[in-house]
């Protein structure tokens, strides 16, 4: 499993994951529920649609709209087993491990936070990492 200093290094650098940005409804939802919920969220999502070995729909389970933490995925390339094996090295067709999903939700949680402080692409973040 890849370091997510890593990938947000390696995120910063691809144009279609820094296309992905909280807009202000995504953002009304987070100060509106809260963080906690909006985290909660994401742990049930990657619980049910990531984390199995062969998921439903896979690569099309993620929706583009509809909840921050789906945005976020996109955005941290967690939203498919394909995209979690490409950029964070964690290979697709077995079950997620607990330690895998933390892992997937640390990175979403990673992005939203940064979304949230007004750092709307990660690149200055992932930048100062390198």
């Amino acid at each position: 499993m890849a370091d997510l200093d890593d990938v947000f290094a390696r995120l910063a650098r691809s144009a279609f994951r820094q296309r992905f940005t909280l807009a202000k409804r995504e953002r009304e939802y987070i100060r509106v529920r809260g963080k906690e919920t909006v985290m909660a969220h994401a742990r049930v999502f990657i619980a049910q649609r990531l984390a199995p070995a062969h998921p439903a729909n896979d690569g099309k389970q993620t929706p583009f709209r509809g909840h921050p933490a789906f945005l976020a995925q996109h955005a941290t390339a967690t939203c498919c087993r394909g995209c979690l094996a490409k950029w964070h090295g964690i290979p697709a067709g077995r079950v997620l491990t607990a330690n895998e999903q933390a892992h997937v939700v640390s990175a979403i949680e990673r992005w939203l936070d940064m979304q949230v402080a007004g750092n709307r692409s990660g690149v200055q973040q992932s930048l100062q990492l390198l």
